[in-house]
This record gives structure tokens, C-alpha cells and sequence, in this order.
């Protein structure tokens, strides 16, 4: 897994996020221990993104048993969590387009102490909630993205087990009246998603049973599983327009208490929907060497379900092109991914070169289409890229590139 990057911009969102909900709130209402991690989140950014051991908060360290539908709810034992939704769209009339709606919860307090200072001001948050919602508009060459966040007061954020539900303001992804079926809904000025998930298989677990160990420092892990094959259908909005959609989507799920190694400053994290029903996903982590670090690691699910963990050494990844972000920043655009033990050679291209959602720290995540072989049959895939620890190299980024021009 590589969903580190969702608990950095939770980290920093919560600071925006609290700072916003304290000016609609009355003075009286300030919650002293929200403000200090806000101002520790200020003061320094991945120090607090790299602590393995919290006190108070369960740490992700060996392998457990799941439990569905419970475990798509939340787990507040740990200190943050997230559900990530990203997918392909097409329209009947052929347009298509990316998604990605992302939920993050955060903890400010651990239970026990929050647990043993009840009462007080009804804005007190003990969590807090963010999310993250883009559209990838295909035919008109446009990147959209949006964000919310709120605390876990006074009904504006919140998740739960059973039924299962999460949301962030108006946006939420909730249980449908079938167990087996999700409702998502985001909207903002300029688009608007309404759709229905169906799992098309159980959920699969990553790493080792579900842990998922992104360094050697004891709670540097987290548990994940996905769920890389949701039909979905329903209808989204374009200004004022609306069109019904259908097509694929991708769940991602991690919940832990700490994640980067200290000397891991990045990551590129391939998810991929191939066309002969099988699936690939596979996060490289980067050491602030630029090497790319051993804990790197992925799994393939063949169309039959049966799973292949793939470690460090069974996946190569060659950089074909780069994309320089107007905002600062280089960014791989175009790679060549192999895979010896299964034969599989893809090469991925954005659908569009600016898929960089403007946050703090900003990270490109996007729609990503392939086209490759495997063993002696062709075979197409579709799917995203999320890149991570590029835009802050501010440095490097002005340097005139020597690598192949720009994508689109």
C-alpha cells in the first residue's frame, strides 16, 4: 500500500480544516489539544508523518484476522484510516472520465484519554475527517479537483460500521439497501457524482495477510485490503448537464498508527484494471536517495481471484517520459512496467499530462490507460497512478530537463 500520502494531507487539512470550523465556532469552543497538533503539524510536517508509535493508539504489527462488513467501517483504535475510491466513467455517447472521492480520519486523541475527559464544548473534536474529490474530464482536456474537511462534531463528519457509512460535510459513501451495494455522492460548482458500487469479488489482502510493511521500524505498517473490481453506474454532472455513467472503479482501505521510514520521502503507486479481468497493483517506495527502497511491494490477482503477493524484485519500472508541473515540480508521465513471473509487460500513459490536485503538499493522481502483452497474447488495461514526493523538490524542478519532452 501506498496510501502514506492521504495521511500527510490529512495531518496538514486538519490544521485548514480546524482553523475553519473555530471561525464559525465560538471562542468558548477552541479545543487546546486540536491546536496543538495543529501547530506541531506547522512546525514539522513528516516528523509527524513518520511517528510509529503514538501513545495510546494501536500500531499496525502483525497480521490479523479481517472481518466483513465490519472492517469497511471505521477503526478508531488507530490513529487514521482512509477509503479510496478511484475509477473509469464512459457515457453512451462515448465521452469518458476519471474519479477519485477519498475519505480520511484522523485522531486527535487517543480513546482511552478521550474516554477519560468527557464533556465539554459540543465543537470538542477527538477526530477529524477530509476528503478529496477530482474528476479527469477526458474529451474536454480538464482536471477538476475539490476538498472538504470537518471534525467529528455536531454531525459534520463521521463514519461507521454497520450499516456502513462515511462522510464529510455532503459528500458520503454509505451502504446501499443491499450489503453488497455502496451509494457515493460528491458535488461542487463544476461537477457532480452520483453512483452505485457492487462488489464483484471478496476484498483482497495485501502484504503479508493484510499487513502491510512499508519499513523496518517497529509500527512503521499498516492493514490493507482492496477491492479492485466495483461495478458502478449512475450519473454525473457537468455544470449543468448530466449524463448517466457506468464502468469500473477501485477501492483502496488502510488503517494503521504510523507509516513512513525516515528516510523514505516518496513513492509512485500503480493500480491497474486489465482487460482479461485480471488486476495489478503495485506502490514503489523512494528513499530520499531517490533509490528505490526494498519495502516496495504490490499484488496481482489473476481472473480466476487467486492472488500473487509481488515483492521488491519482481517488478520493473522504467520512466519513459516527464511532465513538468506550471506550480513547480517534475513528474514521471509515461512508464514501461514489467512483471518476469507473469510474463506482463504494460506501457501507461496519462490520459492527461495535469492530473495534480492543488493541495499542501500538492501529488499528482490520475487516469492512466496501458497497452502491452502478456506472455504471447496482447492486452489492454485501464486504471490510476498516484505520485508522491516530487512537487517539493523546488530545486530540482527549475533545472532544465534532459529527458524526453513533456506528455500531451
Amino acid at each position: 500500500m501506498h496510501r502514506i500520502l492521504p495521511l500527510l494531507l490529512l495531518l496538514l487539512a486538519a490544521g485548514a480544516g480546524l482553523a475553519a470550523c473555530d471561525r464559525t465556532a465560538p471562542p468558548a469552543a477552541a479545543d487546546a489539544g486540536a491546536e496543538g497538533v495543529t501547530a506541531g503539524i506547522v512546525g514539522d510536517r513528516l516528523s509527524v508523518l513518520r511517528e510509529s508509535d503514538v501513545p495510546g493508539f494501536a500500531v499496525a504489527d502483525t497480521p490479523r484476522r479481517f472481518g466483513f462488513p465490519q472492517d469497511h467501517g471505521p477503526h478508531p483504535a488507530y490513529r487514521h484510516e482512509w477509503w479510496y475510491l478511484t475509477g473509469h466513467l464512459r457515457a453512451a455517447d462515448g465521452q469518458t472520465f476519471g474519479f477519485e472521492l477519498t475519505f480520511f480520519r484522523l485522531g486527535l486523541v487517543a480513546p482511552a484519554a478521550a474516554d477519560a475527559a468527557p464533556g465539554g464544548s459540543a465543537w470538542r473534536a477527538r477526530q477529524l475527517y477530509a476528503a478529496h474529490f477530482a474528476i479527469t474530464d477526458v474529451g474536454a482536456r480538464h482536471f477538476f479537483s475539490a476538498a472538504r474537511y470537518s471534525r467529528d462534531a455536531l454531525g459534520l463528519g463521521s463514519a461507521q460500521a454497520q450499516p456502513f457509512a462515511v462522510h464529510v460535510a455532503d459528500w458520503s459513501l454509505v451502504q446501499a439497501s443491499v450489503p453488497t451495494d455502496w451509494l457515493l455522492s460528491a458535488a461542487d460548482e463544476d461537477y457532480g457524482l452520483q453512483l452505485q458500487l457492487r462488489m464483484a469479488g471478496p476484498p483482497v489482502l495485501n502484504g503479508d495477510a493484510g499487513l502491510s510493511r512499508k519499513a523496518d521500524a517497529p509500527g512503521a505498517a499498516s492493514y490493507y485490503y482492496s477491492m479492485p473490481r466495483l461495478q458502478v453506474s449512475g450519473r454525473l454532472r457537468r455544470g449543468t448537464a448530466t449524463v448517466p455513467v457506468s464502468g469500473l472503479a477501485w477501492l483502496d482501505r488502510e488503517w494503521g498508527s504510523g507509516s513512513l521510514g525516515r528516510r523514505q520521502q516518496g513513492w509512485d503507486w500503480f493500480a491497474l484494471q486489465l482487460g482479461d479481468g485480471s488486476t495489478l497493483m503495485f506502490y514503489a517506495l523512494r528513499d530520499d536517495d531517490g533509490r528505490r527502497d526494498a519495502h516496495s511491494a504490490g499484488t496481482f490477482v489473476d481472473a480466476s481471484g487467486h492472488v500473487t503477493a509481488l515483492g521488491d524484485d519482481d517488478v520493473d519500472i522504467q520512466v519513459l517520459r516527464h511532465w513538468r508541473s506550471p506550480r513547480g515540480g517534475e513528474y514521471p508521465a509515461q512508464w514501461r512496467l514489467t512483471v518476469h513471473s507473469l510474463a506482463l509487460q504494460l506501457q501507461l500513459t496519462p490520459q492527461l499530462a495535469d492530473q495534480e490536485l492543488p493541495t499542501q503538499p500538492r501529488y499528482w493522481e490520475g487516469a492512466v490507460e496501458a497497452a502491452g502483452r502478456r506472455g504471447d497474447r496482447p492486452v489492454t488495461a485501464q486504471g490510476y497512478v498516484e505520485l508522491v514526493g516530487y512537487a517539493h523538490s523546488q530545486a530540482r524542478a527549475m533545472v532544465p530537463s534532459a529527458t524526453a519532452p513533456p506528455a500531451h
